[in-house]
């Protein structure tokens, strides 16, 4: 009876799988996400509103959409992906790094509207006063404003990490639901509600995914506490 609440290899590598594509989901968004953030939160350009609008985008879609319009991009005989094919050999769809992918797109909007709030609580003086003093524009967004936003940047990697873990539709539709290569822990979840008998995988999985989240935001508490208690006493 005991051992029903221990995981099996294979779930244990669901949610192997899922820490990995979760933590290459926050290293592909964070240079983006803060990019993106800063120039929403600082610039005025012709064009920012449609900018901002496809930013946002994969907020408010629904993920089964999303995946869909990454296979027309980077599958087989996609836009992209038959150019990658053929030239490259490369092939992206139903692998893992098609679900880094998936989990990318629909964590983006989370992590630049995090930054986008927090550079624009900066204060603009400390930013002039380090051009003033002859700091070029990449020193003063790296000793200045990615500093003092500190917390805003944390919070957005730790959204994209947690929405990574909980993805489901645009990654069974990107990356399908391959033992060992794609099954993820909410799609071993999916598939052990799918299974005859499988009652007690769903319980262990869902207390397996819950646990992990509730991880990833305690260290994340942790992480922006020092983060604001460090800045204060600066």
């Amino acid at each position: 009876m005991d051992g029903e609440w221990l995981l099996t290899g294979a779930e244990w590598e669901a949610m192997a799988l899922s820490l990995r594509v979760a933590a290459w989901c926050v290293a592909a968004t964070l240079p983006l996400g803060v990019g993106l953030g800063w120039l929403l939160a600082r610039r005025r350009f012709p064009g920012r509103t449609v900018v901002e609008a496809l930013v946002q985008l994969p907020m408010v879609m629904p993920p089964v959409l999303v995946g869909y319009l990454l296979i027309l991009l980077l599958g087989r005989e996609g836009w992209l992906g038959a150019w990658l094919d053929a030239w490259f050999g490369v092939r992206v769809a139903f692998t893992m790094w098609a679900a880094v992918i998936a989990s990318a797109v629909v964590s983006l909007p989370l992590v630049v509207r995090s930054v986008r709030l927090a550079v624009e609580a900066v204060d603009v003086k400390l930013e002039e006063a380090s051009r003033v003093c002859g700091a070029s524009p990449m020193d003063v967004l790296l000793s200045v404003t990615l500093p003092a936003a500190w917390p805003g940047v944390l919070m957005g990697m730790l959204l994209a990490f947690v929405r990574s873990l909980g993805e489901f539709g645009a990654t069974i539709m990107f990356a399908g639901n391959i033992a060992g290569q794609t099954r993820t822990l909410p799609l071993a979840l999916f598939r052990a509600m799918e299974t005859p008998g499988g009652s007690s995988a769903v319980a262990r999985l869902a207390i397996a995914a819950v646990a992990l989240s509730v991880l990833a935001v305690v260290a994340s508490e942790c992480l922006n506490r020092r983060a604001l208690a460090s800045r204060g006493a600066g």
